[in-house]
């Protein structure tokens, strides 16, 4: 290949990566991503970029796939949609269909992010972009919770109501993308991938997002954190135990209780003390149990496929066995709401998902403090896992923009080790502890 070739064909790649995440990055602030418009956005934009990476390979004259052994199950997740369509299996093919769409943008959004950001450099790039992506986020639902006037944006109003956090209607799933989005910076600081100036400073930004899921009042959201935190803390200590960094840990939560304590202390308060009673016109717990009651209900009516990918608001009615004024879209439960649609077959794709998911993740993470290989493959992780526990008491995974990211954390968890640069043993002395070190040169290897 010439070299006109080879510099086009790495300015597409370098295209399809910034755009696929760019395009993750639009999703939240287009309310979640929940409207005809912006689904439509990502759906079109994840079928442009998957174009342009199918260029890039016809330039390079091969067709080169990085394996990833989540492709397998996804792939038969979509068979079983297929076959739920083709055969009429599903209660409303509409609906089916349209689903069927998002979740092929999610995994071309999965299979481009996978491809792409394939060095530690594109590694660290993309994690002090979504650093800053989150703390401006964060920024933003701060100041608009201090301002706000109960319209998104403080200009529009919502058809349904809400409990407006962020760019979001629903407060639970502002906390579900800071879920996801936390463990960037809270792994930087841990790490020893940069200085220790930009390692306070991801510090900080994440204890600013962290304080912002306790000031949505999400209870679910809170709990996942705190999982997220523990699994963390699990990981730091058992790899080295020493002092510096008990007191970096103390700093962290002291800085984070302040914030929280000095923002709306009061207010989450009150929001930890309600547990049967709802403010902001949101379902009640004991609603969401009769809910995730029903929908048992629904599975045990069709156990093997399910009802259809996306049927549940236009089935769940004739199972519900409560009164309510609200419109009951969703199960509140992402577990309970896979068996209904897609049956035990679903469910078990699923588990072979996770497992999948974590056999790999886990077996990359050994080197996490110096490597950005497992330094991304950590925060992936821990994000994937505050969205599965958040996913036993709401729905976060059926609102696009988080699902999006949810999908491609667990492809970037699950893909092979990032190229790195070369290392040329070089002796250099430590200015403080006059312990040799190795200088980067030039080249790249696995």
């Amino acid at each position: 290949m010439d070299s006109n070739r080879q510099v086009l064909s790495g300015r597409i790649g370098a295209i399809v990566l910034y755009a696929t995440f760019a395009l993750l990055m639009f999703g939240p602030l287009a309310f979640g991503a929940v409207e005809p418009w912006s689904i439509f956005v990502m759906e079109a934009g994840s079928v442009v970029l998957m174009l342009l990476w199918l260029a890039k390979q016809w330039i390079d004259e091969e067709i080169i796939i990085s394996r990833n052994p989540l492709f397998l199950p996804i792939s038969a997740f979509g068979a079983l949609i297929l076959t739920q369509i083709i055969f009429k299996t599903s209660a409303y093919s509409h609906d089916t269909i349209s689903d069927a769409m998002q979740y092929c943008a999610y995994g071309m959004l999965c299979f481009l992010a996978t491809q792409t950001l394939t060095r530690s450099t594109q590694g660290r790039q993309m994690g002090v972009a979504l650093t800053l992506y989150g703390f401006a986020l964060a920024s933003f639902a701060l100041l608009q919770g201090l301002t706000a006037n109960g319209k998104l944006y403080w200009i529009r109003q919502p058809h349904l109501g809400g409990w407006i956090y962020g760019p979001y209607v629903n407060h639970n799933h502002y906390a579900g993308i800071m879920e996801l989005l936390v463990p960037i910076p809270l792994v930087i600081s841990f790490s020893h991938l940069t200085h220790e100036k930009e390692r306070i400073a991801a510090g900080v930004a994440a204890a600013i997002m962290v304080s912002t899921i306790f000031l949505s009042g999400s209870r679910g959201g809170m709990l996942s954190i705190f999982v997220e935190l523990a699994v963390l803390a699990a990981v730091v200590f058992r790899r080295r135990r020493n002092v510096r960094l008990g007191i970096a840990a103390a700093a962290f939560v002291f800085l984070l209780v302040g914030m929280v304590t000095w923002l709306g202390g009061k207010e989450l308060t009150t929001r930890l003390s309600t547990i049967s009673s709802e403010a902001h016109g949101e379902i009640s717990g004991g609603t969401r149990l009769s809910i995730d009651r029903d929908t048992l209900h629904m599975f045990a009516e069709k156990p093997l496929l399910g009802w259809g990918l996306g049927s549940f608001p236009v089935v769940y009615p004739q199972f519900r066995s409560f009164y309510t004024n609200f419109f009951i879209n969703e199960a509140h439960n992402d577990y309970l709401q896979l068996l209904a649609e897609m049956g035990l077959v679903g469910f078990a794709i699923m588990m072979w998902f996770l497992i999948a998911l974590y056999r790999r993740g886990l077996s990359k993470i050994g080197n996490w403090t110096s490597e950005v290989t497992g330094a991304l493959t950590l925060a992936c992780l821990l994000g994937v896992t505050g969205i599965l526990v958040h996913s036993l008491f709401d729905f976060n995974l059926q609102i696009p923009a988080n699902a999006a990211f949810f999908y491609v954390y667990c492809g970037l968890a699950a893909a092979p080790p990032l190229l790195q640069r070369a290392r040329k043993r070089r002796p250099v002395v430590n200015e403080t502890d006059q312990v040799p070190a190795t200088e980067v040169v030039q080249g790249e290897t696995a």
